[in-house]
């Protein structure tokens, strides 16, 4: 007799093959079987007219921050995630080094975190002594090992700081993180030259971590920055995950496209890689990503010294000002957040719109809100290309992800709606609209982004796999979060388990707080030829 009985639904297990409709049996936390209607003994989940799938993994998060401050994680189980892959984009709050730098370098996440580690372990720790509701699987950052080794200084690695890069970077893996991240346009990490990062990659390769990278550049140079991330992969032997794929500025919309094809003729070549995007055509990121990263040599607080310097800030605006004649509109600059300050009142309105209230032009503007609030501006990027996004979407390799952070339910500020319906939105409109079958939506969010973490007992429903299990109307599944009212909450997940306990049962909230932190099992050692 199992536990639980996940009774009368359709079957889409996450490897893409067909549904079909069956009994699922749940056992200690496990899938027990996978059986025909009736067949299964146990207390019934009633499943009838709806699908039964994986919980969702989401490969592209930035939740380290905040889970501890929100372990109810309301925002990802509501759309049917379990799994959250962080240490995304660089950023991650470990190894803890500099800590003043290292907080400071990831104000605009608006961390609630108390900080009381030092390492991936202890990091681990504290999650766990949190409870939440879904799981964590854990990624270090470059951002984070640069400012613990050599701090935030616009220069190569001394040979002892790279190397005391990649002991940290070892140590994390040790201590079983799944990945290694870069942010390639986020200082520190954007004055690393691909020697650098090849150098560290090379150690996630040993470790048999992946790569998850944040490319140098997302705009007038998109495929120069895939050749190089390609670069690294080839030269290093380390599997590549290209995260959210897009092309900024309209004049670089279908530069996708090429994109993709660089990807596929590397993959034809041998090369691990593969990528994920997100279902809108707006980013979310810091406003500082949008200035010269010289600005940013020596972290936020020198950043705010040349601010308060009015030649070095005319050099800094000017680099602003050339950014925006390029690829980034301010009318599609949203402030999303900020901390108390002068432009509080600013959130949820464009750059170029708080630029005619203060009678001054957009870019001037920009570093008033800034140094108003210490450097710690999140902003909603309004220039992507929708056709873009449904391109990336329908690619065999492309997993979805949601890069979001907001896990609470209710908050300041006008979040991207990503965080509370990337999963939703792909299930509900596109695969309703016709862009991509319901089986291949829900392979890019359990099976595809489990395969690229080397995760075996998650990401599909067989006996043996872990019972993280969701069941959603594919008839009504939706997002209701936008970018005016973003405050909302998915609808259309009935139930969700998370290791066979239900954190959503009827489409509310359980209050079960049954995930922990996912450490990545030691590679077996290579065999000698």
């Amino acid at each position: 007799m199992s536990d639980l009985v996940i009774a009368g639904g359709t079957v889409v297990d996450g490897t893409g093959a067909a549904g079909r409709v069956a009994d699922v049996g749940v056992t200690d936390g496990r899938i027990d079987a996978v059986a025909e209607p009736g067949t299964l003994a146990g207390p019934r989940l009633d499943a009838d007219g709806l699908v039964v799938c994986p919980g969702f993994i989401d490969l592209h998060s930035h939740a380290d921050f905040s889970i501890t401050g929100h372990p109810g994680a309301d925002t990802a189980v509501t759309q049917g995630v379990t799994t959250l892959v962080t240490g995304n984009c660089g950023f991650s709050p470990f190894p803890v080094g500099d800590l003043a730098a290292l907080r400071s370098a990831s104000a605009f996440l608006q961390a609630e975190l108390d900080w009381d580690w030092t390492d991936a372990a202890g990091y681990a720790d504290a999650v766990d002594a949190a409870r939440p509701a879904v799981n964590l699987a854990l990624q270090v950052g470059h951002s984070a090992l640069r400012l613990a080794a050599m701090g935030g200084d616009e220069r190569a690695p001394t040979p002892a700081e790279l190397a005391r890069m990649q002991r940290l970077l070892a140590d994390a893996a040790a201590q079983g993180v799944w990945g290694f991240s870069t942010g390639l346009i986020y200082a520190p990490g954007a004055y690393a030259d691909a020697a650098e990062v090849t150098a560290l990659a090379r150690v996630a390769a040993e470790h048999g971590l992946l790569y998850s990278t944040h490319m140098r550049n997302e705009a007038d140079a998109l495929l120069d920055a895939v050749r190089e991330a390609i670069g690294t992969a080839r030269a290093s032997g380390v599997r590549l995950e290209i995260s959210h794929l897009k092309a900024m500025g309209r004049s670089n919309h279908g530069a996708v496209t090429e994109a993709l094809r660089i990807i596929d003729e590397a993959r034809a070549e041998g090369v691990d890689v593969a990528c994920d995007v997100y279902p809108y055509p707006a980013s979310s990121t810091t406003l500082t990503s949008r200035l010269p990263a010289w600005a940013l040599d020596g972290g936020v607080d020198r950043l705010l010294e040349r601010l308060a310097d009015p030649a070095t800030r005319e050099r800094v605006a000017d680099g602003l000002r050339d950014r925006m004649a390029r690829d980034v509109d301010p009318e599609g600059v949203v402030i999303a957040d900020l901390p108390p300050g002068p432009f509080t009142a600013a959130r949820g309105r464009s750059i170029a719109d708080v630029a005619r209230e203060l009678g001054t032009d957009p870019a001037d503007a920009a570093l008033r809100v800034l140094a108003g609030h210490r450097g710690a501006v999140s902003i909603v990027n309004h220039a992507m290309s929708a056709a873009d996004v449904r391109t990336v979407l329908r690619h065999p390799a492309a997993s979805v992800a949601s890069d979001g952070w907001v896990l609470r339910p209710r908050g300041d500020g006008h979040p991207h709606p990503r965080s509370f319906g990337t999963f939703t939105r792909v299930l509900g409109r596109h695969v309703r609209d016709g862009d991509l079958p319901l089986v291949a939506a829900v392979h890019k969010m359990t099976g595809l982004p489990a395969a690229r973490l080397g995760m075996a007992d998650r990401g599909v429903l067989r006996p043996g796999a872990v019972a993280d299990v969701a069941v959603l109307d594919p008839a009504t599944v939706v997002d209701r979060s936008t970018y005016d009212e973003p405050w909302q909450l998915s609808e259309g997940v009935h139930h969700v388990l998370v290791a066979g306990v239900p954190v959503l049962r009827d489409g509310r909230l359980t209050g079960a707080r049954p995930g922990r932190v996912l450490r990545r099992p030691a590679p077996l050692p290579r065999e000698e030829p």
